[in-house]
């Protein structure tokens, strides 16, 4: 172990020449415990090579790390060295062991004679520590052609311990002008289809500065939505027609450049098209962050997909979004663990969402909606098996939502279970607007909602004892750079009384 806080020059250290620095697309930590977290980077001195390998010889190469109590490196507590290689775009993933609980660190690695920026990162409470409190944020939705990243240089800016990411951390489209007013180069221009596609679109994404400040600030836990792979995929079946066999191979493409290009464990590391997304990672006594998969098992979208008045499909009792193996597993956390706070990390909304202000009823069945009965039972047996403060947080729709969580929204006496904040994109969508038309509707439609906006940013989140408290982060624009942040609102749980209160 190093501990003077100077690199070794010696033969150990040796690696290929390479053209330029290979830590173009910064350094990442995530899936923090109380003993350590996974880092990352992925050397690619050429990110934007046509042939997706980042401009890396074809060899493997080995890559040191160290990690410190301090920024200076002057107290060194851990260091090593993993192999990058070709098949995984030499990307690295060492998990690190042996931190103490709640703490501060800073990491960095070597390859060659480059040295990566500094990333720092946090380790969490003991399992059965009580922390007084848990401060995070949480984010989604960035097309790269909709706008600037602006919201992840505020959000490093943040006193946060973590960051969550609910998906759609990339869009699969062909990008070739954009609302920055950019024209790409042609190899951008093309869906993502095939693995060298693939890492050419996290190239693009990863290479914005904001989002590797936020990457190298905080640990973050990640999960994907649809567009990692495709929009409205659902289990092996396309939105489009295509050959389900090139699906998965799709599929399989999709989720390896996932991998390649974030902080995530080795049981996270896929198997072909299959991957085990799904985890939970705790923060002492105080929360447990559980984190759904509701892609990978779900049945197909009901009726079509779309928006429906008349769908008596999605009411089907054995339709499933999560599989019933995951299902499963997230009723018996909700009965073994003694968190106070129980936190789904979940895809697309889990409320009602109702587009009829009249006697009607008219949803997406992509989300929730669209799988009600396992809704209902997901909820029910929350509040029997006595969670006491079940929240959800959500990416997906491009807006801004605070509601409550009903056990049956076909029952106007049914009682409220629990509290989900839906969370706006980074950019999907472009600038957005604080109320729309549609916001409008949706107000009028559901009376468990009790806030909604279409600006975009993040929701940074607050929660110990007695509360929880979420700031709605927004911009006035993300067409061009420089916006500022603002709270839109501020709304609250109370400990042990289900829903919202703006």
């Amino acid at each position: 172990m190093l501990g003077t806080g100077e690199w070794s020059t010696g033969a150990a250290f040796a690696a290929p020449a390479m053209k330029g620095n290979p830590f173009t697309l910064g350094v990442a930590s995530g899936d923090p415990r109380s003993d350590g977290v996974v880092l990352w980077t992925r050397l690619a001195p050429d990110p934007f090579a046509q042939d997706g390998l980042g401009g890396m010889p074809a060899t493997p190469v080995r890559v040191h790390y160290e990690v410190a109590e301090d920024e200076r490196f002057r107290r060194v507590v851990r260091s090593g060295s993993v192999v990058a290689t070709p098949e995984l775009a030499h990307s690295v993933h060492p998990e690190i062991e042996g931190l103490r609980p709640d703490r501060v660190y800073y990491y960095r690695f070597r390859a060659g004679s480059e040295i990566s920026p500094v990333g720092r990162t946090r380790t969490t409470p003991l399992p059965w520590a009580v922390p007084a409190d848990l401060k995070f944020a949480f984010a989604s939705c960035q097309a790269w052609q909709d706008g600037y990243f602006t919201a992840y240089q505020h959000m490093a800016e943040e006193d946060l311990d973590l960051v969550v990411h609910l998906g759609d951390y990339l869009y699969e489209y062909g990008v070739k002008t954009n609302k920055r007013g950019v024209v790409t180069d042609p190899k951008f221009h093309t869906e993502t289809v095939d693995l060298a596609r693939y890492r050419l679109q996290y190239g693009l994404y990863k290479s914005e500065a904001p989002l590797q400040q936020a990457h190298a600030r905080f640990p973050w836990i990640m999960t994907f939505d649809d567009h990692e792979v495709e929009n409205d995929w659902a289990d092996g079946i396309p939105e489009k027609d295509q050959d389900p066999e090139a699906f998965m191979l799709r599929r399989a493409a999709a989720f390896q450049a996932l991998y390649e290009h974030a902080p995530l464990r080795r049981p996270q590391l896929p198997e072909g098209p299959d991957v085990q997304m799904y985890r939970r990672l705790s923060y002492g006594r105080l929360a447990d962050f559980t984190m759904l998969d509701t892609r990978q098992y779900r049945d197909d979208q009901a009726c079509g997909g779309g928006v429906s008045a008349d769908c008596a499909d999605r009411f089907a009792p054995d339709r499933t979004l999560l599989g019933a193996r995951q299902r499963d597993w997230v009723l018996k956390g909700f009965s073994r663990s003694p968190a106070r706070w129980q936190i789904l990390g979940n895809q697309a909304p889990m409320g009602q969402t109702d587009h009829d202000p009249g006697p009607g009823t008219t949803v997406w069945t992509d989300p929730w909606d669209g799988y009600v009965s396992e809704r209902n039972r997901l909820l029910a047996e929350a509040d029997s098996r006595g969670v006491r403060n079940l929240v959800v947080i959500t990416g997906d729709r491009h807006q801004n939502y605070a509601w409550d969580l009903k056990r049956d929204y076909a029952d106007p006496q049914s009682p409220t279970v629990g509290s989900e904040f839906v969370g706006t994109s980074v950019t999907s969508g472009g600038d957005g607007a604080d109320m729309t038309a549609q916001g409008q509707t949706f107000l009028a439609a559901n009376p468990h909602m009790k806030f909604f906006n279409g600006q975009r940013g993040y929701v940074r989140v607050r929660v110990d004892g007695s509360r929880w408290t979420s700031d709605f982060r927004v911009m006035p624009y993300v067409t061009r750079p420089g916006a500022p942040m603002s709270t839109r609102a501020r709304v609250v749980v109370e400990d042990g009384v289900p829903g919202v209160q703006v």
